[in-house]
């Protein structure tokens, strides 16, 4: 399965959960990771040390926009730098060039490529204003956004830039998957366990960046590496079908939720989750 990988990997951990899974996924082809939001170097830096612990220098790694599209409030911070800035890495690599790297990608493999959004969707909302037939050339979106059964609740990667992400809700799609803090929430494993459950180069590589999170949390929740391992197993999650609205209002406390209507949509929204299945397939995969 040919996948591209848009990440703001170095600030929450589980995008270097998702990164690990996706490297060790026999049936990934991962044809490239772009950055976004903030210090797109150090997250790029991030994203080449996995790489290349796994094996895999081969990926091509980009740099996307830096800021958010409209009033959001973009997310500067890249605290896991550190547990790799002794590993050899660039922070030189040519600025913005993610976006065409996306279109040239896509539109090179029309209807085979799996696009996974785990981060603000500045590259992807500026990919589509740019070339409006590319959600059409995609085999499927994939992301980690909303929130769209429980109480009102906003979720990160909306209100980080909630008006790139109402341009991607909004864009004329085939089809695209987005799983909500309504499963990923239950999704979580403690730090004692982490230590116990993540062996192996990489995900101790992984790890190396994890103590740094727990710095300041007792766990880790698997809320991209959930999105990334639904697209080899989608019975894992229970999605329903309609369409997804974000709500923009910068003078308001709603601004960046996710509003879900069921029925007919190019939406598939994730209901619930089946937790043992989820963590048998993302440790039979990183072990492997």
């Amino acid at each position: 399965m040919p996948v591209l990988f848009d990440t703001d990997i170095g600030t929450d951990i589980d995008d270097a959960v998702a990164l690990a899974y996706l490297l060790r996924q026999p049936r990934c082809e991962l044809l490239g990771v772009t950055t976004v939001t903030g210090d797109v170097q150090k997250r790029a830096a991030i994203a080449e040390v996995l790489c290349r612990v796994a094996g895999r220098e081969d990926i091509p790694i980009h740099c996307g926009r830096r800021e958010p599209l409209g009033y959001g409030k973009g997310q500067p911070d890249v605290a896991q730098y550190v547990a790799i800035a002794d590993q050899p890495h660039r922070l030189d690599r040519p600025e913005n060039t993610a976006v065409d790297f996306l279109r040239e990608t896509i539109r090179s493999r029309p209807g085979e490529i799996v696009l996974l959004t785990v981060g603000p969707m500045a590259n992807i909302a500026t990919l589509f204003a740019i070339d409006p037939e590319i959600p059409q050339l995609l085999r499927g979106l994939v992301s980690m956004a909303g929130d769209f059964f429980h109480s009102p609740r906003r979720e990160w990667n909306i209100i980080v830039d909630p008006e790139a992400a109402a341009i991607v809700y909004s864009a004329v799609r085939k089809e695209h998957r987005s799983f909500g803090l309504d499963v990923t929430l239950h999704c979580q494993m403690p730090a004692a366990e982490v230590d116990r459950q993540f062996q192996g180069d990489l995900l101790r590589t992984v790890h190396r960046l994890a103590l740094k999170w727990f710095e300041h949390t007792g766990e880790i929740t698997f809320h991209d590496p959930l999105a990334a391992a639904a697209i080899f197993q989608p019975g894992i999650c229970e999605e329903k079908a309609g369409r997804v609205r974000v709500i923009l209002d910068p003078d308001s406390d709603v601004s960046g939720l996710t509003a879900f209507e069921d029925g007919p949509g190019a939406d598939r929204v994730a209901k619930s989750v089946d937790v043992a299945a989820f963590f048998q397939e993302y440790f039979a995969v990183t072990r492997s």
